[in-house]
């Protein structure tokens, strides 16, 4: 089944099965709380009555039924899963007719997988005019790691790589179930017609991406610690590969030695001595009209 999706928006449920037309879902699949799925449910139960009784149903709405039971006319191969449906894993097929209460996947998708990030209150530090939150890890490339506990842990980006490359307007990131591999792409971030790959600090298994940034990438670049975080793993061998990531007074000091570095490039550039007062702006690369996306990247971003 080919589905045409938006960039900022996911195809509802039943413009996938094919009962409706261009339909998008604003609402993340939170179903409950969609008006428009309750209306479709209040019109297919009316026509499924209406069909037991005998009666002959006209006109556009009269041919709705529930996507569930248009797509169970389907053979097994083209009924997708509804979790592939919500963009969250590869193509999987369903066997229990939608009837995920049955479904031994659906229960340890839900049980194991499907991690809700919070957001906290998040206590930061300051190290030359980038901001550092307590209780993270750094890797180098800019990257973030927090731990949320039985081997999860959410990945970001830091204050650095947002002000250097200012708003994003794309996030690829592969779907839930994927492995990444420490020192590998973990996933990349848009701006126009440039982008920059982020690399996984950790080994494990994508267990969610968020919804918000995929969908509103820019809300990485407004908060890149708490809102804008990216996608969470499922790391087996935490407690070994955490070892090597900057944590507390070397997070520090990387962020310090990174700073010292930009400034001294900007003021090569620039004449401006942004190390001795001069204000650190939101968007380098918006700033620096005569250094190519490319260049701030290999020197400041690549591992």
């Amino acid at each position: 089944m080919n589905f045409t999706i938006s960039k900022t928006t996911s195809a509802c449920l039943w413009m996938q099965a094919g009962v409706v037309g261009n339909k998008p879902c604003f609402k993340n699949f939170n179903c409950t709380e969609c008006r428009f799925d309750q209306a479709m449910g209040r019109v297919c139960r009316n026509n499924q009555s209406a069909r037991e009784s005998g009666a002959t149903l006209t006109g556009r709405s009269g041919a709705f039924i529930f996507w569930q039971d248009k797509l169970n006319k389907q053979p097994l191969s083209r009924r997708p899963c509804i979790h592939h449906m919500k963009g969250r894993i590869d193509f999987k097929t369903c066997p229990k007719a939608y009837h995920c209460i049955d479904c031994e996947f659906d229960q340890f998708f839900q049980d194991q997988f499907k991690v809700y990030a919070r957001v906290e209150q998040v206590n930061f530090s300051a190290v030359r005019g980038f901001s550092l939150p307590a209780g993270y890890y750094l890797a180098s490339g800019h990257t973030w790691i927090k731990l949320e506990g039985d081997g999860i842990v959410t990945m970001g980006i830091d204050d650095f790589a947002v002000r250097l490359l200012g708003r994003f307007d794309t996030l690829s990131a592969p779907l839930m179930g994927k492995p990444l591999a420490r020192g590998k792409k973990a996933f990349t971030l848009g701006r126009g017609p440039h982008s920059v790959s982020f690399i996984s600090p950790l080994s494990g298994v994508v267990t969610q991406v968020n919804p918000r940034a995929r969908n509103y990438p820019a809300v990485i670049t407004q908060s890149p610690y708490t809102e804008g975080w990216v996608l969470t793993l499922h790391c087996p061998d935490l407690k070994n590969e955490i070892r090597d990531l900057m944590f507390m007074d070397t997070a520090t000091s990387y962020m310090d030695n990174s700073a010292g570095e930009l400034y001294g490039f900007i003021e090569e550039c620039t004449g401006l001595k942004a190390a001795d007062g001069g204000e650190l702006v939101p968007d380098i690369y918006a700033n620096l009209p005569d250094v190519s996306w490319e260049e701030l990247v290999n020197r400041f971003l690549t591992h």
